[in-house]
């Protein structure tokens, strides 16, 4: 070979190196409907911080909370797409696009916050995330959650009678719709930060929300009339969109894997550690308390089970893997 021959093959060997070395590193964008303060955006800039340091800087993840990117519907879209690399979805609007996953909120599925977090790390609940490639186009990572749900209301709530007709604001998702027209009210769908306002306004009458959403966000200033009966847990799925998971090697999917994992696993444990404290932080405010338990759902717990259990084969499997780790 020519010298000037040699120089140009080593010139485009270099070229293609740096060129790969380039297309390798990634300035990945996550999304999420929660506020910059709230736990699942803290983990989720933890994940970014942790990825840049496993990766030597090579990666980065922009983080993009409160709606900033759209709906998480909207986002499930780009994730789909492609446009969207990552995100911390609630299994809400998974559930609306695999209905397996509403088994796993079934009313009164778990008894509290511990037994909630164990069955989300439980084979039963990890094995599902399988679904999510050829069912969504998402690669699932790891669940964190929102915690155990509660009714806080506007007017006091004593009886399931006076669930009739109250206009609730419930996320859009079939399962937590299903369940709310089943105990008699007019579920009403909106964006967690329309909440206050709707509240104060009187465009609704109650919300289904988590201890530490209520307290966070100040609900109980606009609605002071507070319902534990912990009917629901509210999990939360760390995804990758299926079509950039395709694009990565092994090495970084690992890396992506196991950092995602470790940061939506926090989440959980975060809720354990501080779910009974907020509930008693609430209880100090001016506000009355009522608690409740399953027969306060009784009719609407049999309707929910009619229309879910033939939707959500997991159910089952995952009803006695709760039994289990109550024991």
């Amino acid at each position: 070979m020519t010298r000037i021959n040699t120089l140009v093959a080593t010139g485009a060997v270099a070229m293609l190196s740096l060129a790969i070395s380039t297309a390798e590193a990634r300035d990945f964008r996550l999304g999420l409907v929660t506020p910059q303060s709230h736990i699942w955006s803290q983990e989720a800039e933890g994940f970014a911080n942790d990825l840049a340091e496993r990766s030597g800087g090579e990666h980065s993840v922009s983080i993009f909370p409160a709606q900033q990117l759209g709906s998480e519907a909207q986002m499930v879209q780009q994730l789909q797409a492609g446009s969207l690399d990552m995100a911390f979805l609630t299994l809400a609007e998974v559930s609306n696009r695999i209905p397996d996953f509403g088994a796993l909120y079934a009313p009164f599925l778990v008894e509290n916050i511990d037994q909630a977090a164990a069955l989300l790390r439980s084979d039963t609940a990890t094995d599902m995330l399988d679904l999510m490639p050829e069912q969504a186009g998402l690669v699932g990572m790891g669940y964190g959650m929102a915690g155990l749900r509660q009714i806080l209301s506007r007017e006091p709530i004593e009886s399931a009678e006076d669930l009739s007709g109250l206009k609730v604001r419930i996320t859009p998702f079939d399962p937590l719709r299903d369940f709310f027209i089943a105990a008699g009210t007019a579920p009403t769908p909106l964006p967690l930060p329309a909440v206050y306002d709707a509240l104060a306004n009187g465009q609704v009458d109650a919300i289904d929300m988590d201890y530490d959403s209520i307290r966070l966000l100040k609900f109980y200033e606009k609605a002071d009339h507070l319902v534990v009966s912990n009917h629901m847990m509210f999990p939360m799925v760390a995804v990758v969109s299926g079509r950039v998971w395709a694009q990565l090697d092994d090495e970084d999917r690992d890396m992506i894997r196991s950092s995602m994992a470790e940061h939506a696993n926090n989440i959980l444990t975060h809720f354990q550690e501080n779910h009974d404290a907020w509930g008693e932080e609430l209880r100090q405010q001016d506000i009355t308390v009522t608690e409740v338990g399953p027969d306060f759902f009784a009719q609407a717990i049999e309707e929910w089970e009619e229309i879910w259990a033939p939707k959500a084969p997991s159910l089952s499997a995952l009803r006695e893997t709760a039994a289990q780790l109550a024991e």
